[in-house]
């Protein structure tokens, strides 16, 4: 990157106006996911590892943006929720990633919204899904918490270790981060692929039983499992 741009961006990042920039886009990218607000973070992060900005404050600023987004989020699903779900074409990637959220609040209720955060579309569907249902807005909040400090933290570090790699050449370090972000989300999507994949396979097994007995003139113990492996 030449000097002068380098300079630009060592400036934005010892300028108080970054929490503020970090809070703005945070707080937008809990409801309109075009926003990178974990990828300025990152940033932030790697630039922190030369003093500035400073991490913890770039932590607590990053995580309180996040939880006014996610908030925002749910409030437009408590308002238009259903309105704006049904508009999503079927079949489309915002429509599985709803269809996805709510299938996982099913089974784990509010600890849904800490995984979110690490899934590809997974926040806003949570967030939007969550409102949309009615799901309790205290127990929103506490488990938002969570989701939002461990989210500021993981991006801030991940990119303060990208910078203490590379305190000379703070880009490299930013680079470095946004690289190790990448991988952990890949090794995400591939445990959650896995997972559900095994998931399906043992349920159409359980189906295949249920209809053998079925046809044999009983039904086995357990019940007929329906299509998510409940049994009725």
């Amino acid at each position: 990157m030449s000097a002068p741009i380098l300079d630009v961006v060592h400036d934005a990042m010892n300028s108080p106006w970054i929490y503020l920039a970090v809070f703005v886009l945070a707080t937008l990218d809990g409801f309109l996911p075009a926003f990178p607000s974990e990828s300025v973070v990152i940033a932030a992060g790697a630039f922190a590892a030369a003093g500035a900005p400073n991490l913890w404050f770039l932590i607590v600023i990053a995580a309180l943006g996040a939880f006014a987004g996610d908030h925002t989020s749910y409030l437009l699903g408590r308002v238009a929720g259903g309105p704006l779900l049904a508009r999503t074409r079927p079949g489309s990637r915002r429509r599985r990633a709803f269809g996805w959220a709510a299938a996982a609040l099913d089974r784990r209720g509010g600890l849904v919204l800490v995984v979110a955060r690490y899934v590809p579309g997974g926040r806003t569907a949570t967030t939007l899904t969550m409102g949309t249902v009615g799901f309790p807005l205290r127990t929103f909040s506490r488990f938002d918490a969570v989701a939002a400090v461990s989210w500021a933290t993981y991006s801030a570090c991940v990119g303060y270790l990208g910078g203490l790699a590379f305190e000379r050449e703070p880009i490299k370090g930013v680079l470095l981060g946004l690289g190790l972000a990448i991988s952990v989300t890949v090794v995400v999507e591939a445990v959650r692929h896995l997972v559900s994949h095994r998931a399906r396979r043992v349920t159409l097994a359980r189906q295949r039983k249920t209809l053998v007995a079925v046809r044999q003139g009983g039904v086995p113990e357990g019940g007929v499992p329906t299509a998510d492996g409940a049994a009725q």
